[in-house]
């Protein structure tokens, strides 16, 4: 999408630079066209949230590895968040259990983009911490977080916060302030 709009808009510049010779009227036209393209133009956050995820999100497919934090062998949970979150200078846990001590609490209403949340493991009975990820997105059909999973996915992933994970949903809390 954004290749497209880069070179619609290099097309109307060698437009208005061939043009303005012959008719003195295209320009003004060519300016309002493109002052219009470029106004539908998404404005790139450069937040430390969005830097993040992007980061995050350039990961996707790093295989799950119990007890690592090593992208070139593979993450467990934690070792994901932990080196996200570090390459971005924020000291942050290295194990899931010590998340809950982490960050300021949010409620998950007000949880945003760049927030932790914290599972139980996978039996959502025994309300220990045993999971965490980072909240990629939020809209109208709900919380998407990225995470490493040992379960069907076997690695970096972005998964609904559905049912099954709203029942071993414990806490968020917000490391990124």
């Amino acid at each position: 999408m954004r290749k497209t709009i880069f070179i619609l808009c290099l097309v109307g510049l060698f437009s208005i630079t061939a043009n303005a010779q012959d008719n003195s009227s295209l320009p003004s036209r060519y300016k309002s066209m493109m002052e219009k393209i470029l106004s539908k133009i998404p404005t790139v956050s450069n937040s430390p949230s969005s830097q993040l995820l992007d980061f995050a999100k350039s990961m996707l497919g790093t295989p799950y590895r119990y007890a690592s934090s090593n992208p070139e062998k593979g993450f467990d949970c934690s070792g994901f968040v932990n080196y996200v979150f570090s390459n971005f200078g924020f000291k942050v846990p290295r194990s899931s259990p010590e998340f809950v001590k982490a960050g300021v609490p949010v409620k998950l209403d007000e949880a945003k983009v760049g927030d932790v949340l914290i599972f139980t493991g996978s039996n959502p009975k025994v309300r220990r911490v045993g999971h965490v990820g980072i909240i990629y997105s939020i809209d109208k059909d709900g919380i998407k977080f990225i995470h490493s999973s040992s379960g069907k996915a076997n690695g970096v992933t972005i998964t609904e916060l559905n049912g099954y994970y709203k029942s071993r949903f414990l806490k968020a809390v917000s490391i990124v302030e």
